[in-house]
């Protein structure tokens, strides 16, 4: 049976899709061989790139526990992702135990298998929709249904906002949602930033994603990340690279891997 066949109707496997591509960076098998092809490009032109999706899904399970344990048991998870090992859900349940969670993504592919592993829970529900239109998900009435918007709940939105490219609109994204948000709550964000790449590996980055499902990718500056999180109160230790943010093993340098891109992410909580 070639890819194409095993792909979900609708679903192209010629065409890599970020979320496969981040699949594969983690170590999963979900994925085609065009996203393993796409992948292995973005690595020859930032090594660390594994090193990095891996930072980021820890720093995640590490973010949902740091709130779960501070009280919130509604989430929201904007750009969900494949499912993998430690998912929200799962580690949210573990600290705070009957948390409700609503997963949004609009990768087929994606809800497919969300739903598939997801079903043996009454805690969660699968949501088709896109962070390009914050509204349509705040209103969607399975998300208004299983969460209580006059209670403090948490929003992700990991690794998903370098996919906007205009940055008043990724801003103007950010701003709906954190004006829906009762006080209390928390917005989770990462956001890829250029790191030690040059601008030409940059760009050569970015047309390796304008032929992927996303159609780019645009890292932004320390300065542009900080401005998600305007009016919030950041948890310690603010912004910070994911390797940084309250590690639980304090990490070799010498085994840092080679340079590249970086992810910077933050918690932010409503005052």
């Amino acid at each position: 049976m070639t890819e194409q066949e095993r792909a979900p109707a609708g679903v192209d496997a010629t065409v890599p899709s970020v979320a496969r591509m981040y699949d594969y960076l983690l170590g999963g098998k979900d994925n085609f061989r065009a996203d393993r092809e796409a992948a292995a490009q973005i690595i020859q032109l930032s090594p660390n790139a594994k090193e990095v999706a891996q930072a980021n899904r820890a720093f995640l399970g590490r973010a949902v526990r740091a709130v779960a344990e501070g009280g919130i048991h509604q989430f929201l998870d904007i750009g969900t992702g494949l499912p993998t090992q430690d998912n929200v859900h799962q580690v949210a349940a573990r600290f705070s135990p009957g948390s409700r969670v609503v997963y949004v993504d609009n990768d087929p592919i994606v809800l497919v298998h969300a739903r598939a592993l997801l079903a043996e829970t009454d805690d969660v529900v699968v949501v088709e929709g896109d962070m390009r239109e914050p509204k349509a998900i705040l209103g969607h009435p399975d998300v208004t249904g299983h969460l209580d918007f006059r209670r403090p709940l948490t929003v992700i939105m990991v690794a998903v906002l370098h996919f906007i490219p205009d940055d008043d609109q990724a801003q103007s994204i950010v701003r709906t949602v954190r004006d829906s948000l009762p006080s209390g709550s928390h917005l989770i964000i990462s956001h890829v930033t250029a790191g030690e790449l040059g601008s030409d590996v940059v760009g050569e980055g970015n047309d390796v994603y304008r032929r992927t499902t996303a159609g780019n990718v645009t890292p932004r500056t320390r300065e542009q990340i900080a401005g998600f999180f305007e009016g919030l109160e950041l948890l310690e230790p603010g912004l910070v690279s994911t390797t940084d943010w309250r590690p639980e093993v304090a990490l070799d340098p010498s085994l840092a891997g080679p340079g590249g891109a970086d992810i910077l992410c933050a918690v932010g909580r409503v005052p």
